[in-house]
């Protein structure tokens, strides 16, 4: 399953800052449009309202007056009149906006009277209402030049202010595993808080190329002082089996401490050279016969049996041969067949090996269940040693993964473990 990549900083700030702007513009013109809304109702109400009162209080105190109507102002009392609209009939007291009059918009200011009944003052508005949409239409286009000029303007802002980040983020995907003295540097124009990023990872990178480097100078050390016993006893074994007159049963016992001994020298040979060097490991590959070394790896690992009721079986023994280092195979094989023999109380433990160079191992031992098998691949991932495992298989599985092995451990039914290791990236 692919993992989305996550959008740059700077994208998510400008859609931040396009959203803020967005829901600012709304609020600004429903605040503004509400305000304006109720300053033009009590504009209408109060002009409607004076007028209304100066015509009552002339028809009252004069007897001749007469009301003209104007290009703006309409007089009506509401009666059964034809000349009278009908949508003025239906309006109650009061201010009304937006009243359609002879195809024209009106504010209408209905008013109850003792002496005239019921009349209706109307101002034409509609001259009024197509200003107001086109200062409207202005409003918004000059809002829509405002958010474009902002987030144009924040782009290149959000771009300079990035570009540092963005510049310390390449620096760091740019380091490469193993290469010592590599630092990070701030572009001049970063801000503080990047020079403590690129100071913290400084120190971190210094600190772990003297860890490594310790841990090299160990590695070497170690590996170069146990060749010296480890060819004391290789020596040995080779003046002992040349001695004439060995009883077979100790000369058997001796070619195995000889063949042991090889594998432990070839074997520190891999461990120095992995702490050094992994990639390496190509110089030290051989052709192998895997139907000629498995069965030796067996007869090596037998004494760990002791008194157990176990049985080694190989159901099938391909005729293959691989390239890679003897010293890894020995101890990749030999040490999934001792943890097998450990883990096994009694049962017959089963190998095999395939045309294609694929070595299947399975113990009769209690198995392990998913959840056991998922926290032994996170000890792998981890490098995590495990004492009771000889070389360990965090070890195996590190070789296999600089030489393009596969490793994987199976739940077995009805019981047991299935280990399979695939060698096929060593076929010649």
């Amino acid at each position: 399953m692919s993992l989305r990549k996550p959008a740059p900083l700077h994208r998510r700030l400008l859609w931040w800052l396009l959203g803020y702007l967005a829901l600012i513009s709304l609020a600004v013109f429903s605040v503004g449009n509400y305000v304006h809304e109720h300053a033009e109702h009590a504009a209408w109400r109060a002009l409607l309202n004076s007028e209304l009162d100066s015509i009552v209080s002339h028809i009252e105190h004069e007897p001749h007056y007469r009301w003209q109507d104007s290009d703006t102002l309409r007089l009506f009392t509401i009666d059964d009149r034809p000349e009278v609209p009908a949508i003025l009939r239906s309006l109650h007291p009061g201010l009304h906006d937006g009243i359609d009059i002879d195809g024209r918009s009106a504010a209408v200011m209905v008013r109850d009277t003792e002496n005239q009944g019921r009349l209706a003052l109307a101002l034409d508005i509609n001259d009024f209402h197509e200003l107001e949409e086109f200062a409207t239409r202005w409003v918004m286009l000059a809002g829509v030049v405002m958010i474009f000029v902002t987030v144009v303007m924040a782009s290149f802002g959000v771009s300079r202010l990035v570009s540092p980040l963005r510049s310390l983020a390449r620096r760091i995907d740019g380091l490469k595993p193993g290469v010592p003295g590599q630092r990070v540097d701030v572009d001049p124009r970063g801000s503080s808080e990047l020079y403590v990023i690129a100071a913290a990872l400084n120190d971190y990178l210094a600190r772990n190329e003297q860890f490594v480097e310790r841990e090299r100078v160990f590695i070497s050390t170690t590996s170069h002082e146990l060749r010296t016993p480890i060819a004391v006893i290789t020596g040995a074994a080779e003046l002992a089996l040349e001695q004439p007159g060995v009883p077979d049963r100790a000369r058997h016992q001796m070619q195995r401490v000889h063949r042991t001994a090889q594998g432990v020298e070839q074997l520190i040979q891999l461990l120095l050279v992995l702490a050094r060097d992994p990639a390496r490991l190509a110089a030290l590959k051989e052709r192998i016969a895997l139907d000629q070394l498995v069965p030796e790896i067996i007869e090596d690992h037998r004494h760990l049996m002791g008194d157990k009721d176990l049985q080694i079986t190989v159901s099938h023994l391909a005729r293959v041969d691989i390239v890679a280092p003897l010293g890894v195979v020995q101890a990749a094989i030999g040490n999934l067949l001792r943890n097998a023999i450990e883990n096994s109380g009694r049962g017959t433990i089963t190998l095999s090996v395939s045309e294609r160079g694929v070595v299947i191992l399975q113990d009769p031992g209690e198995g392990m269940s998913p959840e056991e098998i998922a926290a032994v691949y996170a000890r792998m991932a981890r490098g995590d040693r495990n004492e009771q495992s000889g070389i360990g298989l965090e070890l195996i599985a590190r070789l296999c993964e600089h030489l393009g092995w596969l490793l994987t451990l199976e739940q077995s039914q009805p019981r047991g473990t299935r280990v399979i290791l695939d060698l096929g990236a060593s076929l010649p």
